[in-house]
């Protein structure tokens, strides 16, 4: 059997009756492995005293709740940091977006039939991590892409004086300690009728001189579709208001038309897709109120999309459809290259990882010369509406 890539629950190891060995931190099936029996063992005192469920790392046996969701790969933080620490903000949410690349990972799974998730799980010699997931040429999804990242080190002047120039107020001219951790997925589809998705959420921390600590949360939501389904987008913005209404009514029509305007193509005059919620720098009232939030975001994004691939996903579509998506995922790359504030402090960050940050982009796009599509089309509707972004719910 294959490499899994992943950390496991016991409702794992049932599966191997007993044939399951660890290697290299990675998991095999191997018959009489000793391993196994221990596991077992573990996991019936584990079980008896009621201690929930645990994964084993290199650095040994690592006890978790029983609510905890499989993770893609090993945590970037060392499994005796995350149970010492485990108030802590930054190994929470660490955690929380672990949990929720593996559970968007299986809920595209579940609805591709040829595609397989390559699980690359990297350090960065300056601190920290990711796990990258990608599905590349599949059936359903044409590239999809699901990276976590946890990075630590001192944050160069140059990023300071990006955050700097929205408002953030950080001392220049000097290298900061910095912790930020964050969750970022785009799924391309290869079926027109089938919308692209983007999300985002993060979590940052810088110590100044001081020894003063400024945290703050940032994410967002959208949908980018190349065909207009006015039912489809209605249902999509009202899952994300839904989630923000339980936290604040006013976040969602504050978000959306934030998100209205930060995913502009400037010299194109048009929006990157139909949008959704965008939010940055958020740190009050309290830590424990903006990631409630986020969490709420988060686990929103599951039912706010999934539901649009099933319905679409095996509409027809031909040559012209096909060409128009290309067009259009041109556009999508032109904004994450040039505009993208995410991409931008990545590249800025020592010992970027270019394949994670790019991994956004498209598997194919086109870029056709002076092409308006033709009036009263379906594409011309679709542009009216990223010309001129309209309320949804």
């Amino acid at each position: 059997m294959k490499d899994h890539g992943r950390i496991f629950e016991p409702s794992f190891v049932n599966q191997c009756n007993g044939n399951l060995c660890i290697k290299n931190n990675k998991v095999f099936y191997r018959s009489l492995c000793h391993i196994c029996v221990v596991f077992q063992m573990l996991k019936t005192l584990c079980v008896g005293a009621s201690l929930g469920s645990i994964y084993i790392f290199k650095s040994g046996v690592f006890k978790v709740n029983a609510e905890t969701p499989r993770y893609m790969a090993e945590p970037l933080t060392d499994s005796s940091v995350l149970i010492k620490d485990s108030g802590l903000m930054r190994v929470r949410m660490e955690k929380f977006i672990m949990g929720l690349q593996g559970e968007f990972c299986r809920a595209i799974k579940d609805q591709e039939e040829k595609g397989e998730w390559q699980v690359d799980r990297w350090t960065r010699e300056e601190g920290g991590g990711g796990v990258t997931c990608v599905i590349q040429d599949g059936h359903i999804f044409e590239k999809a892409g699901v990276g976590v990242s946890v990075v630590h080190g001192l944050i160069p002047p140059s990023a300071v004086a990006q955050m700097n120039a929205r408002g953030k107020k950080l001392p220049e001219g000097e290298e900061m300690p910095f912790f930020a951790c964050g969750i970022s997925s785009v799924i391309h589809p290869r079926n027109p009728n089938v919308p692209t998705l983007h999300f985002n959420y993060r979590y940052f921390e810088v110590q100044e001189s001081s020894g003063k600590v400024r945290w703050w949360f940032g994410g967002g939501c959208d949908l980018t579709p190349y065909y207009l389904d006015e039912e489809d987008g209605k249902y999509f913005h009202q899952t994300l208001k839904t989630a923000c209404d339980k936290h604040n009514t006013k976040f969602y029509s504050k978000f959306k038309a934030w998100c209205d305007d930060y995913f502009r193509i400037k010299h194109r005059n048009i929006s990157r897709g139909i949008g959704g919620i965008f939010f940055d720098d958020l740190d009050s009232p309290t830590p424990e109120k903006c990631f409630g939030f986020v969490k709420e975001c988060g686990n929103a994004v599951i039912p706010s999309y999934i539901p649009l691939v099933e319905k679409n996903k095996n509409k027809g579509y031909g040559y012209a459809e096909r060409q128009w998506q290309l067009i259009r995922r041109g556009h999508y790359a032109e904004f994450n290259l040039v505009y993208d504030r995410g991409t931008k402090f990545g590249l800025y960050t020592p010992g970027a990882r270019y394949e994670s940050i790019l991994m956004s982009l498209p598997l194919n796009a086109k870029w056709e010369y002076m092409h308006v599509p033709e009036q009263g089309s379906k594409e011309a509707k679709l542009v009216e509406i990223l010309k001129n972004p309209k309320e949804w719910v």
